[in-house]
């Protein structure tokens, strides 16, 4: 067993079973963010210009149509600061939000008081909850540690589908490198890979999906960039983002509240990340969120050492959280139970396009070169 090691630098340590540290202590994953992030990172003048020239080629292309590109919609810190950035910039944003059945009461306030004092537009599409419920209890089943792998595919191909459907080519995406540029990939699986969703739902899911957002490999990597000409735009990465400082401005600006977490906006996310994920595979997100402040300069490694110590769920809340999952995804307590404690398992123990991906990546890489 690998002996028990942290990060110098940031705050990752060996719960990674696939982090590895150099001589002076520090890990693979702040090394990535050094040498192939940081140069595509531009949180300074040159990405003010450079996202200046973005808005205009998309006001350009879009001066004859309703709107100049789409947006998704959470509710959350990222997709909110996103929404008032872009509104500042005069784009003409229609926003999506697809609801999976999750949101909890401060997202959806959220939502409306950005879209109403912003002046924008909102198509929310809902997910039929029963086949939602279905995919997530195979998840569940299935003992993968990625359990927001349904949420996230019904969430991308709802706002993809749609985005083509109306012909609108631009999305926006509050992706960014200043509070996600660290990631392990032992920790989980691309969200976007179909065929893993179906495999396991093949094996665990109990009666045919009919409406269930999707979107094919082909889809994703061919169909929507290439023949649609559909180009997905991040562009909190072309500007200095404070996640507290964008916090204090929505507060200000229309009453957005936080509610505690990354990604907490959804019940089960917070359900899975602070509860499922810690007690069933010993993965603590917080130290990959946190590590990740730390390297893009929003917290020093002291903090951060500090805050991971704070409690991570408080055991009234957790319990109240637990009830409310389980009953809506027909769950009891004994087979909850069972699922904790069967043998975990990998992405790699169900059907996946794993080894076609690593494939066109390495042919990427060597395009680049």
């Amino acid at each position: 067993m690998k002996e028990y090691q942290v990060c110098n630098r940031c705050i990752m340590d060996t719960s990674d079973s696939e982090i590895t540290f150099d001589e002076y202590g520090v890990c693979n994953h702040c090394r990535n963010f050094d040498e192939n992030i940081r140069p595509r990172w531009f949180p300074n003048e040159q990405g003010q210009q450079m996202l200046l020239s973005i808005v205009e080629k998309i006001k350009q292309e879009n001066k004859n149509n309703d709107y100049d590109c789409i947006i998704g919609l959470s509710g959350g810190v990222d997709s909110s600061f996103l929404a008032y950035k872009a509104v500042q910039m005069g784009l003409r944003l229609l926003a999506v939000h697809v609801d999976a059945g999750w949101n909890s009461e401060i997202a959806v306030r959220n939502i409306e008081n950005i879209c109403k004092k912003l002046n924008i537009d909102l198509y929310t599409h809902v997910v039929d909850w029963e086949e939602v419920a279905e995919v997530q209890r195979a998840f569940l089943l299935s003992g993968v540690a990625n359990q927001d792998t349904p949420q996230d595919h019904a969430f991308f191909a709802g706002l993809y589908n749609y985005a083509v459907k109306n012909n609108v080519k631009y999305v926006l995406s509050g992706l960014n490198f200043a509070t996600e540029g660290i990631l392990p990939a032992s920790w989980g699986y691309m969200a976007m890979d179909l065929k893993q969703v179906e495999g396991i739902y093949d094996r665990f899911g109990r009666k045919p999906l009919k409406t269930f957002p999707k979107v094919s490999l082909f889809k994703y990597l061919v169909y929507y960039p290439y023949i649609k000409g559909m180009k997905v735009i991040a562009p909190l990465n072309y500007m200095p983002y404070d996640k507290d400082e964008a916090i204090k401005i929505m507060a200000k600006e229309f009453s957005w509240q936080y509610y505690g977490g990354k990604h907490f906006e959804s019940r089960f996310t917070k359900f899975f990340q602070a509860y499922y994920l810690p007690a069933k595979f010993g993965y603590d997100k917080r130290r990959a969120h946190l590590s990740s402040l730390i390297v893009s300069g929003q917290l020093t490694r002291q903090e951060a050492l500090i805050e991971i110590e704070k409690e991570l769920y408080p055991i009234e809340q957790l319990q109240e959280d637990k009830e409310y999952v389980l009953k809506k995804l027909d769950l009891t307590t004994q087979e909850f139970d069972e699922i904790m404690k069967s043998p975990n398992k990998t992405f790699r123990d169900y059907p996946s396009n794993h080894y076609l991906l690593e494939k066109l990546r390495t042919i990427r890489g060597l395009l680049k070169k």
